[in-house]
């Protein structure tokens, strides 16, 4: 079994092969084929490579599913006795990426 760490968006994903996850917005469509270089960890079978911080020549290639909206999110603030409210909502870009080699 095949796991890699991955950093895109500021943030770590753990991942396996054919696994689908909602990741930060990224430039591309449906259907194209997207690359991360920025590899934190490679485990394959009972073989780990850890890197330092990045492993070297690696590179987990996924696909680009669908680009889309993550669920609204409201956000509300209120001053008490003093008549004061404020709602704001806010939908995050993301983009689906279906993983396909390690």
């Amino acid at each position: 079994m095949q796991l890699a760490v991955i950093k895109t968006g500021g943030k770590q994903y753990l991942v396996t092969e054919g696994m689908t996850l909602d990741i930060e917005k990224l430039v591309g469509e449906p259907a194209s084929e997207v690359k991360f270089t920025e590899v934190l960890l490679v485990v394959n079978d009972d073989q780990l490579k850890l890197g330092t911080p990045l492993v070297d020549g690696a590179m987990v290639i996924g696909q680009i599913v669908k680009q889309g909206r993550d669920p609204k999110v409201t956000v509300a603030k209120m001053k008490r006795r003093k008549r004061y409210r404020r709602v704001a909502g806010h939908k995050q870009f993301i983009t689906r990426v279906e993983i396909m080699k390690i």
